[in-house]
Protein backbone atom coordinates (compact mmCIF):
# COMPACT_ATOMS: atom_id res chain seq x y z
CA UNK A 1 0.00 0.00 0.00
CA UNK A 2 1.13 3.55 -0.52
CA UNK A 3 2.35 5.63 -3.45
CA UNK A 4 4.22 4.51 -6.55
CA UNK A 5 6.19 6.21 -9.32
CA UNK A 6 7.44 5.02 -12.72
CA UNK A 7 10.35 6.25 -14.86
CA UNK A 8 10.09 5.08 -18.50
CA UNK A 9 13.75 6.04 -19.12
CA UNK A 10 15.05 3.60 -16.51
CA UNK A 11 12.10 1.19 -16.88
CA UNK A 12 11.88 1.14 -13.08
CA UNK A 13 8.94 1.59 -10.76
CA UNK A 14 9.49 2.84 -7.23
CA UNK A 15 7.60 2.22 -4.01
CA UNK A 16 8.14 1.91 -0.27
CA UNK A 17 7.56 -1.11 1.93
CA UNK A 18 5.90 -0.79 5.34
CA UNK A 19 6.99 -1.37 8.90
CA UNK A 20 7.80 -4.71 10.56
CA UNK A 21 5.59 -6.54 13.04
CA UNK A 22 4.97 -7.12 15.82
CA UNK A 23 5.29 -3.51 16.89
CA UNK A 24 7.10 -4.56 20.09
CA UNK A 25 10.67 -4.21 18.82
CA UNK A 26 12.11 -6.49 21.52
CA UNK A 27 10.28 -9.46 19.97
CA UNK A 28 11.95 -9.13 16.54
CA UNK A 29 15.74 -8.85 16.57
CA UNK A 30 17.80 -7.61 13.62
CA UNK A 31 17.23 -5.01 10.93
CA UNK A 32 14.00 -6.67 9.74
CA UNK A 33 15.03 -6.56 6.09
CA UNK A 34 13.30 -5.53 3.79
CA UNK A 35 10.85 -3.43 5.72
CA UNK A 36 10.92 0.38 5.56
CA UNK A 37 12.66 0.18 2.17
CA UNK A 38 12.53 2.28 -1.00
CA UNK A 39 12.49 -0.19 -3.89
CA UNK A 40 13.45 0.29 -7.53
CA UNK A 41 12.11 -2.64 -9.59
CA UNK A 42 12.20 -3.44 -13.29
CA UNK A 43 8.67 -2.99 -14.63
CA UNK A 44 8.99 -5.94 -17.04
CA UNK A 45 10.54 -8.59 -14.78
CA UNK A 46 9.70 -7.37 -11.28
CA UNK A 47 13.34 -7.91 -10.31
CA UNK A 48 14.74 -5.48 -7.75
CA UNK A 49 17.46 -3.21 -9.09
CA UNK A 50 17.95 -1.67 -5.65
CA UNK A 51 16.50 -1.40 -2.18
CA UNK A 52 17.41 1.24 0.40
CA UNK A 53 16.24 0.60 3.97
CA UNK A 54 15.50 3.92 5.70
CA UNK A 55 14.69 2.79 9.25
CA UNK A 56 16.26 -0.58 10.01
CA UNK A 57 14.44 -2.29 12.90
CA UNK A 58 11.69 0.37 12.90
CA UNK A 59 10.49 0.78 16.50
CA UNK A 60 7.92 3.52 15.88
CA UNK A 61 5.55 2.30 13.11
CA UNK A 62 6.79 4.83 10.56
CA UNK A 63 5.67 2.70 7.57
CA UNK A 64 7.72 4.24 4.75
CA UNK A 65 5.14 4.32 1.97
CA UNK A 66 4.87 8.05 1.21
CA UNK A 67 5.16 9.67 -2.23
CA UNK A 68 8.14 8.95 -4.48
CA UNK A 69 8.84 12.19 -6.40
CA UNK A 70 10.96 11.97 -9.54
CA UNK A 71 13.05 14.91 -10.72
CA UNK A 72 16.28 15.85 -12.43
CA UNK A 73 18.40 18.16 -10.30
CA UNK A 74 21.96 19.12 -9.58
CA UNK A 75 23.55 17.42 -6.62
CA UNK A 76 25.79 19.27 -4.16
CA UNK A 77 28.74 18.91 -6.55
CA UNK A 78 26.75 20.42 -9.44
CA UNK A 79 26.26 17.14 -11.34
CA UNK A 80 22.82 16.63 -12.94
CA UNK A 81 21.16 13.51 -11.56
CA UNK A 82 17.91 11.65 -11.94
CA UNK A 83 16.60 11.76 -8.37
CA UNK A 84 13.89 10.11 -6.35
CA UNK A 85 12.90 12.23 -3.34
CA UNK A 86 10.88 10.70 -0.52
CA UNK A 87 9.70 12.63 2.56
CA UNK A 88 9.27 9.82 5.07
CA UNK A 89 7.00 9.53 8.08
CA UNK A 90 10.19 9.13 10.15
CA UNK A 91 10.89 12.87 9.70
CA UNK A 92 13.69 12.51 7.14
CA UNK A 93 13.56 13.64 3.51
CA UNK A 94 15.61 11.19 1.43
CA UNK A 95 16.95 11.72 -2.08
CA UNK A 96 18.33 8.76 -4.01
CA UNK A 97 19.88 8.48 -7.44
CA UNK A 98 16.95 6.69 -9.04
CA UNK A 99 19.11 4.88 -11.60
CA UNK A 100 21.04 2.89 -8.97
CA UNK A 101 19.64 3.65 -5.49
CA UNK A 102 22.68 5.56 -4.21
CA UNK A 103 21.80 7.80 -1.26
CA UNK A 104 22.36 11.46 -2.21
CA UNK A 105 20.92 13.20 0.85
CA UNK A 106 18.98 12.47 4.03
CA UNK A 107 17.94 15.55 5.99
CA UNK A 108 15.63 16.07 8.95
CA UNK A 109 12.44 17.96 8.07
CA UNK A 110 13.21 20.12 11.11
CA UNK A 111 15.10 20.04 14.41
CA UNK A 112 12.22 18.52 16.40
CA UNK A 113 12.92 15.10 14.83
CA UNK A 114 14.78 13.38 17.66
CA UNK A 115 14.76 9.58 17.21
CA UNK A 116 17.78 10.02 14.93
CA UNK A 117 20.81 12.25 15.31
CA UNK A 118 21.72 12.06 11.61
CA UNK A 119 21.90 9.65 8.67
CA UNK A 120 25.41 8.62 7.64
CA UNK A 121 25.53 9.27 3.89
CA UNK A 122 28.33 6.74 3.35
CA UNK A 123 26.62 3.78 5.02
CA UNK A 124 23.03 5.02 4.66
CA UNK A 125 22.39 4.08 8.29
CA UNK A 126 20.60 6.29 10.80
CA UNK A 127 22.52 7.23 13.94
CA UNK A 128 19.80 6.73 16.55
CA UNK A 129 19.44 8.62 19.79
CA UNK A 130 19.01 5.84 22.40
CA UNK A 131 17.00 8.20 24.62
CA UNK A 132 14.08 7.87 22.16
CA UNK A 133 14.21 4.10 21.63
CA UNK A 134 11.19 1.97 22.57
CA UNK A 135 12.94 -1.04 24.11
CA UNK A 136 11.16 -2.75 26.99
CA UNK A 137 13.72 -1.73 29.64
CA UNK A 138 13.42 1.99 28.87
CA UNK A 139 10.59 4.50 29.27
CA UNK A 140 10.95 6.84 26.31
CA UNK A 141 9.14 10.19 26.31
CA UNK A 142 8.55 12.97 23.80
CA UNK A 143 9.57 10.91 20.74
CA UNK A 144 9.34 12.91 17.53
CA UNK A 145 7.77 12.06 15.25
CA UNK A 146 4.96 10.07 16.84
CA UNK A 147 3.59 6.89 15.27
CA UNK A 148 1.43 9.06 12.99
CA UNK A 149 4.64 10.28 11.40
CA UNK A 150 6.02 13.72 10.75
CA UNK A 151 4.75 13.77 7.21
CA UNK A 152 2.00 11.24 6.67
CA UNK A 153 1.12 10.34 3.07
CA UNK A 154 0.57 13.87 1.80
CA UNK A 155 0.62 14.63 -1.90
CA UNK A 156 3.98 16.26 -2.47
CA UNK A 157 5.39 17.78 -5.62
CA UNK A 158 8.54 19.20 -7.15
CA UNK A 159 8.49 22.46 -9.14
CA UNK A 160 11.36 22.27 -11.68
CA UNK A 161 11.15 25.99 -12.54
CA UNK A 162 11.53 27.12 -8.92
CA UNK A 163 13.68 24.09 -8.03
CA UNK A 164 11.49 23.69 -4.95
CA UNK A 165 9.95 20.77 -3.15
CA UNK A 166 6.41 21.32 -1.84
CA UNK A 167 5.27 19.35 1.21
CA UNK A 168 1.94 19.80 2.97
CA UNK A 169 2.73 19.24 6.66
Amino acid sequence: WGWYAFDPDTNLFYYGSGNPAPWNETMRPGDNKWTMTIWGRDIDTGNAKFGYQKTPHDEWDYAGVNVMMLSEQQDKEGKMRKLLTHPDRNGIVYSLDRTNGDLVSADKIDDTVNWVKKVDLKTGLPERDPEYGTRMDHKARDICPSAMGYHNQGHDSYDPERKSLWLPL
